[in-house]
């Protein structure tokens, strides 16, 4: 008997192999709706059953390490949605289905809606980082998009009330659930644009199922997000649940409250900051008069080590100019510290912790009328000893000596006039007196006589 011509002669292994790579490569994963029948699970853990609707069935497997994901557990006779991959089981040559994902059929296909809008404004560009705009900081006016009667609205209230009782709040309040509820939302969104009194929105409300919060799974919605001119932050449902409407807000918040926690700043926070910054004004208070200090101590030390007249005025004067420096540094601080305290109490003043405010105002005064204290106290002591060394320079100076009566005469070569023997009759001697000098001529030169010593008795 002799073989019919073919091109290639396959074996029954070699025939399975081709087709389920024809399946997995052409077929791909696939989205069924159908009728679960025949489940089982083994003690491997895995799934099998059976697909069908009314005119055919299919065999089904999903492994373990996938339905662990499953929130649910499949019954016969339950409708699903399953997400699979195409398969042949080759040692008996029955083709399969892999299953990826299970949902009940509902929610299956308001996943696969959910899905093909995500990918579709996806590549449009709405869920660009370039588009987000930054929230303010701070806030001066918040609005709340959300029902009037829910949960998030009282949580975001809650939280805003405890972090900045003074944030201003506007409530644009909408349906969050139902057919209506994409169209007001959209509304709700393009009159506080229209209106522009708030400078950040939430848009939110609480958990629910998936169709609860379906609302915020529009595309409507998701438009109007986008072309809000003011910074949108969403906040639907809980952490775990995830909207179209986070993928295009400028900011995703888990929850309401956390939303609210977002866009309100912590007047504690502010209260700790004001402290730092009164802190940090002492110290540089207390390192400037430092330096001041060292830097008069090295003045009054040069101006003791040097003894002519013309330096100690250079040195008076340089240091009236310093004390009148410290002074206007000092005025200028004090100054400047009164400006910053008049602003922290204008903005505590509007969040009204009188309490707080008035402690401070007093540490402040004290702390002023100490420093003006330490600063005159300072001023009296230079000012004491720097007439103490001009009296010293006074009484060890070569005038007060002259003022006595005293006069000091020099030759032509400059040398002061001691001997009889530096002179010589004709030149011109220059003599120094208490106010001036005289000029004089050697007529004569007369030693003196020396006293005769008595002799000793013999």
């Amino acid at each position: 008997m002799s073989l019919p011509v073919s091109p290639s002669i396959f074996t029954v292994s070699r025939l399975n192999q081709t087709v389920r790579q024809l399946l997995e490569m052409e077929m791909g994963q696939i989205w069924l709706s159908a009728e679960i029948s025949n489940f089982s699970q083994p003690s491997s853990g895995h799934w099998y059953f059976t697909l069908k609707d009314d005119r055919a069935q299919v065999r089904c497997a999903m492994f373990r390490n996938t339905n662990r994901r499953t929130t649910f557990r499949p019954q016969n006779g339950q409708q699903v949605l399953v997400r699979a991959s195409i398969t042949l089981y080759e040692p008996r040559g029955d083709y399969q289905l892999i299953a990826e994902s299970m949902q009940p059929a509902g929610d299956g296909l308001l996943q696969q809606q959910f899905d093909q809008l995500k990918q579709r404004l996806s590549a449009e560009g709405l869920f660009d980082q370039q588009f987000k705009q930054p929230l303010p900081s701070p806030a001066k006016r918040v609005g709340v998009i959300t029902s009037a009667s829910g949960a998030a609205l009282h949580d975001v209230l809650q939280v805003l009330q405890r972090r900045d009782p003074s944030l201003p709040i506007i409530i644009y309040p909408t349906s969050v659930q139902g057919a209506e509820a994409p169209l007001q939302i959209v509304r709700a969104i393009e009159t506080a644009n229209r209106r522009d009194e708030c400078d950040v929105l939430i848009v939110g409300r609480g958990g629910g199922s998936l169709e609860d919060l379906w609302s915020f799974n529009d595309e409507r919605v998701a438009r109007a997000i986008f072309a809000s001119r003011i910074p949108i932050v969403s906040a639907v449902g809980h952490e775990t649940d995830v909207t179209i409407a986070d993928f295009v807000a400028d900011l995703r918040a888990p929850t309401p409250s956390a939303a609210a926690e977002l866009v309100s700043r912590n007047q504690l926070e502010l209260l700790r900051q004001l402290q730092s910054q009164q802190q940090r004004m002492e110290m540089a208070m207390d390192y400037y008069l430092a330096q001041r200090q060292q830097q008069f101590t090295r003045i009054n030390h040069r101006l003791q080590q040097q003894h002519p007249h013309l330096r100690l005025a250079r040195q008076q004067t340089l240091l009236f100019k310093l004390q009148r420096r410290l002074e206007d540094g000092m005025q200028n601080q004090l100054r400047l510290s009164s400006r910053r305290s008049e602003r922290a109490q204008q903005r505590l003043a509007q969040m009204q912790p009188q309490a707080r405010i008035h402690r401070y105002q007093q540490r402040v005064q004290q702390q002023e009328y100490r420093l003006q204290q330490a600063l005159e106290r300072q001023l009296n002591a230079w000012r004491q000893r720097f007439g103490v060394a001009c009296s010293q320079l006074e009484a060890v100076s070569p005038l007060a000596t002259l003022a006595r009566g005293y006069s000091v005469t020099q030759t032509p070569r400059g040398e002061l006039l001691k001997t009889t023997k530096q002179a010589q009759v004709g030149e011109l001697l220059k003599t120094r007196l208490q106010d001036g000098w005289v000029e004089s001529e050697v007529k004569t030169i007369t030693l003196a006589k020396k006293p005769r010593k008595k002799r000793a008795a013999e």
